[in-house]
């Protein structure tokens, strides 16, 4: 039969529509959605019920659901956001084994992928197989755990051997070389079990953190100091860095903070430590840079921090090329490039910028221009809820009362707290801190007097002269003011 020109053209037009109709459908069954996770709390009281997590790139347990109050019994539901899948999650019970009781924490960690859950839940025993299960038919945390097991027991007899190579006294014997065999067989054997493992569980989450549990290459010739380097040279070797999903993965944080130990191992002296830790972070960032772009910005953003915790320099120089790459899709940008201004500009030999304070009277002061009778001003950021901040706060405080240092030194200290809770704990500190010059600025570390002090976090400290406002010196600790102040 041949149709003609007016029934092509209408059958066109009907396949046409009917891709319109269910088109979307076909899509929207491929789309990522919101997942019900179904608490069923039993063994107790009752408990208040907290759902936590990290987000992509941010490795900051946050909580993002919570059921006040949960009684023996009962079921709770959550609803997880997609923003958040997938991902790692914690599963916070804070119960009461009788009414009368003081709540206690416990914590059950699990994978929630695009499966809704269903998990039954004894507070006390939370990690226990037989207390705490989930529904006949789950995916993700059934395959994390089968893999586990199975991983632990190949890596024990690794251990075992590798102990062997590396306290064997005659590194020239064949039983050593035999058992260099024999560790390398098991070490390939293994790796390509993980590979074969990744590939069966490709459709799951849990298949990016068998990422982590390849055994790296370790050439064992050479001194104990060579074995080490090799072990580092090869620690990326098997790593997808491809894997977009490694970011939502608490996994690479403390994956990372091992390889950074490897050169921590060496350190001897703050130049050395800021030498081999930017060595380490430019190594790990080419590595990273060939994979997927938001791994590639986590890696600078995981540097980036850091070296800014450390004060190194000259590691937040070195990353000052990858923000002009358009493919690292770092999101800490914008602080890198503040710091980066901040080194050219808070230097010695600059003026210490201005800001305004209350004096005793209730008057506002010029920094700058208020006349103080010590031949240096000390400028200290910082914030009562970072125990760091307060450890330093506390000893200068004290080396400051110290006879003969109060006649050094004028010390206008600038809170950066800024959340109810943080203000609130400023003003438990401050009266202690009698005799310095105190300001609680508006806004943290976005204030006006953070900005024009490039402050992306505390504490800090800028020693500057009385006379001319030039600043002096950056120290990091008492002994380096004191230093500077001689």
């Amino acid at each position: 039969m041949i149709m003609s020109h007016f029934q092509i053209q209408n059958v066109i037009i009907w396949r046409v529509l009917l891709l319109l109709v269910f088109f979307p459908v076909l899509l929207l069954g491929n789309t990522i959605h919101s997942v019900t996770l179904t608490v069923h709390l039993r063994g107790v009281y009752e408990s208040k019920l907290s759902l936590m997590t990290t987000t992509g790139g941010n490795q900051l347990i946050q909580t993002i659901l919570v059921n006040d109050q949960v009684k023996n019994g009962e079921t709770a539901v959550f609803t997880v956001p997609v923003e958040y899948l997938p991902g790692e999650f914690v599963l916070r019970c804070d119960y009461k084994e009788k009414s009368s009781s003081t709540p206690y924490p416990s914590e059950k960690n699990f994978i929630i992928n695009q499966q809704d859950l269903e998990v039954w839940i004894h507070p006390v025993y939370s990690n226990n197989a037989d207390s705490t299960r989930f529904q006949e038919g789950e995916t993700e945390n059934a395959a994390l755990n089968r893999f586990m097991e199975e991983n632990y027991a190949q890596k024990e007899m690794l251990g075992l051997l590798q102990n062997f190579l590396l306290n064997y006294d005659d590194n020239l014997s064949d039983f050593y070389k035999e058992g260099i065999g024999e560790y390398e067989k098991r070490r390939k054997d293994h790796n390509k079990w993980i590979t074969d493992q990744r590939k069966r569980d490709r459709d799951l989450f849990v298949a990016t953190l068998y990422n982590f549990q390849y055994v790296s290459q370790i050439s064992w010739e050479g001194t104990e100091s060579d074995r080490k380097h090799s072990f580092r040279d090869h620690y990326f070797d098997n790593i997808d860095f491809g894997d977009s999903l490694l970011i939502r993965s608490r996994d690479l944080k403390s994956w990372m903070d091992q390889y950074v130990n490897l050169y921590g191992e060496e350190v001897t002296t703050t130049e050395l430590r800021d030498s081999l830790f930017t060595v380490a972070g430019k190594t790990a960032i080419e590595k990273a840079k060939t994979g997927h772009p938001k791994v590639y910005g986590w890696m600078v953003d995981y540097f980036y921090k850091g070296y800014e915790s450390f004060g190194i320099e000259a590691g937040i120089a070195m990353l000052a090329p990858y923000l002009d790459d358009p493919n690292c899709l770092t999101s800490k940008r914008q602080a890198i490039l503040k710091r980066l201004e901040g080194m050219k500009t808070i230097v010695p030999g600059t003026i210490a910028p201005e800001f305004f304070f209350t004096d005793d009277a209730g008057n506002k002061r010029s920094f700058q221009d208020f006349p103080v009778e010590t031949p240096h001003k000390l400028v200290l950021f910082w914030s009562a809820d970072c125990p760091h901040c307060m450890e330093l706060v506390n000893k200068l405080h004290a080396w400051w009362q110290m006879p003969g240092n109060k006649e050094k030194v004028t010390v206008y200290a600038l809170s950066l707290d800024e959340t109810e809770t943080e203000v609130e704990e400023y003003y438990k500190v401050v009266p202690l801190l009698y005799g310095w010059k105190n300001v609680l600025t508006k806004g943290g570390v976005n204030s006006e007097e953070a900005a024009a002090y490039f402050i992306l976090a505390t504490p800090v400290m800028i020693l500057a002269n009385s006379g001319t406002n030039e600043i002096v010196s950056l120290p990091e600790n008492i002994d380096q003011l004191e230093n500077a102040l001689k």
